[in-house]
């Protein structure tokens, strides 16, 4: 009969740490995809790559938060230690570490709006960095003959700007800018605009303008980008945008602030007025004080005048005038009787010339001229034809005593085959050629045969 044994001790299988994170991943994944955490942020810290890793927590408990940079789209303000906000995300755990941790998608603060917070943290930050500071904003220009405009052209601030600088400032010249006020993209595009009036130096002041409208509509004015444009510009900026009671960052960068488009325009036409009326001013207490000055001075001179001693000057000018027109009158008598001998020596002269009479000494030297002619072309036709004569004896001579002459009488001239003259059989050789000039034409031959001389 054979014997039974049970093994009533379960199977035991451990699991690997891997395995136990994964489970919880999995679990945590799949029933916390989209909650809601609210908390007070600290150690917040941004990566290089442009993730923000901090940590939310409350009285009792913490937990770590993941904010990637592709998630941040979207969200004006910049998530800092001690600020209250509602996280919206999922958890997960990390695995390298083995914490759970929630992977933020979304992000609000408690209590004080979004835009609001942001607001008052670039304002913050760029107050820290002087950019707000009165010392660096510019004056502006006393006379502006060239204002650039930088607003939307379909909106009511270029229309009232346009309206008060031609009402009140007729010969400024201005350019307008179109750009969006409003709008994904609308930052850049004012941006643009500023650093075109830069470069281009077409202008002596900007008005940056907008009309009136909610936070979100005016939040443009608010992009950094724009501010520190605004603040690198070398050429003054007013900015108005908005209603009075408005404020952008903008407003707080501008070299000047005008609380509406229209006060903008009042701004830069003030300058001008502001000079007009100086120099008005100016014109009217020069008038007066020259008016005055005249006046001293002309009772002054009749004072001086009643005096005895203006007397004596007044004679001397007398007997200076009087002695004046008597050194005229003797210089007319001298210049006359100067006038007279020249007009003698030159009538004089005149006559002299008539009775020397040129054509004899023509005659003569012509006369003489044609002699000279003669006796040298006689000379030179003597001495042509001894030339001559001398020319045709040499020719003679030459010709009875040319080698041609003697081949006329049956004699040749041999030569080899480089042009050699030969005057001996030993000079060639058999089989070389030679060529025989005869009186009349020239034989070329080959030596057969040579016999001594």
């Amino acid at each position: 009969m054979s014997q039974l044994t049970f093994n009533l001790q379960p199977t035991r299988r451990a699991l690997t740490v891997s395995e136990l994170t994964a489970r919880i991943r999995d679990l945590l994944g799949k029933n916390f995809t989209d909650i809601w955490v609210e908390g007070e942020i600290s150690n917040c810290r941004e990566a290089q790559s442009g993730h923000i890793y901090f940590t939310l927590k409350d009285d009792r408990s913490q937990v770590r938060c993941v904010f990637f940079k592709q998630q941040q789209r979207g969200i004006r303000f910049r998530p800092e230690d001690g600020l209250h906000v509602t996280v919206r995300g999922s958890i997960s755990v990390y695995e390298a570490r083995g914490e759970y941790q929630i992977y933020v998608e979304n992000l609000e603060p408690v209590g004080l709006g979004a835009l609001q917070l942001a607001f008052e943290q670039l304002k913050k930050r760029l107050e820290a960095e002087g950019l707000f500071a009165a010392e660096r904003k510019k004056p502006l220009p006393m006379l502006p003959s060239r204002i650039g405009l930088i607003t939307s052209p379909r909106g009511a601030a270029v229309r009232d700007v346009v309206r008060i600088l031609r009402r009140r400032f007729p010969n400024v010249h201005l350019m307008v800018y179109p750009v969006r006020v409003q709008g994904e993209g609308a930052a850049a595009e004012i941006v643009k605009a500023l650093k075109f009036f830069n470069q281009k130096k077409l202008v002596d002041v900007l008005i940056l303008a907008r009309g009136g409208g909610s936070m979100e509509d005016l939040w443009v004015f608010n992009e950094e980008s724009l501010a520190r444009a605004i603040a690198a510009s070398e050429i003054p900026v007013i900015s108005g945008v908005g209603h009075e009671t408005d404020f952008t960052v903008a407003d707080f960068v501008a070299d000047v602030r005008a609380s509406t488009p229209s006060a903008a325009a009042e701004l830069v036409v003030q300058t001008r007025r502001e000079f007009d009326r100086r120099v008005a001013d100016l014109r009217d207490t020069l008038a007066s004080l020259v008016r005055y000055r005249l006046l001293d001075l002309s009772k002054r001179v009749h004072e001086l005048s009643a005096r005895r001693g203006f007397r004596r000057p007044l004679d001397l000018l007398r007997q200076q005038r009087q002695r004046a027109d008597e050194m005229t009158s003797r210089l007319a008598l001298g210049l006359r009787a100067r006038l007279e001998q020249s007009r003698k020596r030159f009538t004089a002269l005149q006559l002299r010339i008539a009775t020397f009479d040129f054509r004899v000494k023509i005659s003569a030297f012509r006369l003489r001229l044609e002699k000279c002619s003669a006796d040298l072309g006689v000379r030179a036709e003597g001495l042509l034809r001894t030339k001559r004569e001398r020319l045709e004896r040499l020719a003679l001579q030459l010709h009875e005593r040319s080698p041609l002459k003697v081949l006329e009488r049956g004699y040749a001239i041999a030569s080899d085959a480089r042009g050699n003259l030969l005057r001996d059989a030993a000079q060639v050789q058999l089989g070389d050629a030679v060529s025989i000039q005869l009186h009349r034409g020239r034989l070329s031959t080959e030596v057969k045969k040579k016999e001594g001389s």
